[in-house]
């Protein structure tokens, strides 16, 4: 029998993926997704970098047809978003790009320059790469688009929080978690339910043995951060999903708490890590800016000629709450002079929230763009604040919208997954 060009693909990927190289010139279409398609190529591209960063991070990597599974179901996901960030509009312009391919260089203190080089010294291209980041900000921006509008949060559930233990434990220590989900259908046979339940009770008794969560995670995990090894980061004690919040709170580090079993999945977790963080003082600063945005009667160098002229009439002695309230187009500042009152930056975008830290108490920025468009910031004082209750109501709101919205992301995406239409070629 001939083999076809898929199966030629993907034996050489279970055998060798670093070869995909020498395959490429038989590229083929390993699944359909609704209206595109994923080519075997992207599947080996992927597979090649996955390994690359689990040899960076000392993470032995699961057998090859796991691996696959893992990485073509990220892509199938992927695409679906990317299907759905288009029939929406939603676009991430080439200045925009740079600007995050720049911050990204600065991160890694290198200029943008340096930072090409160490691509081209790594074997990575540079070009790939910008793709890759304008991937990661329209799923960012699509996601956050969508799932926001799924979240509300209740004045009582606010003040509930407030006065449980979970908000002294919030401010006082951080959480480090490992998260495994394996999935089960809801209408599934109790026969499946169960062998999944023996599953989760041998991938937790292995845990306690001192097996690998991370190499766990990437075999077993049907959850979005499978292929991080289940590490969700660092977390508050409420910014942690509702499902397993008390639990993680009454373990011990390293500890490995029983399967918990809610419909439609297994959820098995540990404990990686946990470390004090707790401060009832602040640093704030107090701010305000002057928003100009392109439009259809204005280019995008005309919004930045017009940001620059604000800038030297400010510079010139110009008033700066009259400019705002003449120029400024954030309807929340700008009829208050700009004024954004005092803040720690963290509510802000990342390009403001870097000018924010980098301009002195009493100076301006230059102009910078942010998604919004172009920017002229003030720091007018700083201060040390006590937690006021109205902050402290703020926190809540904002550590029980993250909470909410790391639980409807993952409902929202298994909802998507579940709707779109998808042909397995391999």
């Amino acid at each position: 029998m001939k083999l076809g060009t898929t199966t030629i693909l993907l034996a050489a990927l279970l055998c060798a993926a670093p070869l995909h190289a020498e395959y490429k010139e038989l590229d083929a279409i390993a699944a359909i997704v609704e209206e595109d398609v994923i080519l075997a190529s992207e599947l080996l591209e992927r597979v090649d970098a996955v390994q690359k960063q689990m040899a960076a991070s000392d993470i032995a990597p699961p057998p090859s047809d796991v691996l696959i599974s893992q990485i073509m179901e990220r892509l199938i996901l992927e695409s679906i978003q990317l299907q759905q960030a288009e029939r929406r509009g939603i676009d991430i312009d080439d200045e925009t790009l740079t600007r995050a391919v720049m911050q990204f260089a600065a991160n890694n203190k290198m200029s943008l320059e340096q930072f090409q080089a160490a691509l081209v010294r790594d074997g990575l291209s540079y070009p790939s790469f910008r793709e890759e980041i304008r991937r990661e900000m329209l799923l960012t921006r699509l996601q956050r688009g969508i799932v926001n509008r799924r979240i509300s949060v209740s004045e009582q559930e606010i003040q509930d929080l407030l006065s449980s233990p979970f908000y002294q434990a919030m401010l006082s220590d951080e959480f480090r978690v490992g998260h495994i989900l394996l999935t089960v259908d809801q209408d599934a046979s109790e026969e499946v339910a169960e062998a999944a339940l023996a599953k989760a009770d041998e991938i937790v008794t292995s845990l306690r043995e001192g097996g690998d969560f991370a190499q766990a995670a990437i075999a077993n995990s049907s959850a979005s951060t499978a292929l991080e090894g289940g590490d969700l980061g660092w977390r508050k004690a409420a910014e942690l999903p509702s499902l397993f919040a008390e639990k993680i709170l009454n373990m011990s580090q390293g500890e490995v708490a029983d399967p918990i079993v809610v419909p439609g999945g297994i959820h098995i977790v540990k404990l990686l890590e946990q470390r004090g963080a707790g401060t009832q003082q602040e640093m704030q600063r107090k701010l305000r800016h002057i928003l100009v945005q392109p439009s259809e009667i204005r280019t995008e160098e005309q919004t930045e000629a017009l940001a620059w002229k604000i800038y030297e009439d400010l510079l010139n002695g110009a008033n700066f709450a009259e400019l705002a309230a003449e120029h400024s187009q954030d309807p929340g500042s700008a009829l208050n002079g700009g004024d954004l009152g005092w803040s720690n930056g963290e509510e802000f975008v990342p390009e403001f929230r870097q000018q924010v830290a980098a301009t002195a108490v009493g100076e301006m920025s230059q102009p910078f763009r942010s998604q919004y468009g172009w920017h002229i910031l003030e720091v007018e004082a700083e201060r040390e604040q006590d937690m006021s209750q109205a902050a402290r109501e703020d926190m809540a709101l904002r550590v029980l919208h993250q909470r909410r919205f790391n639980e409807e992301l993952e409902a929202w995406l298994k909802e998507i997954r579940d709707e779109a239409f998808v042909e397995l070629r391999l």
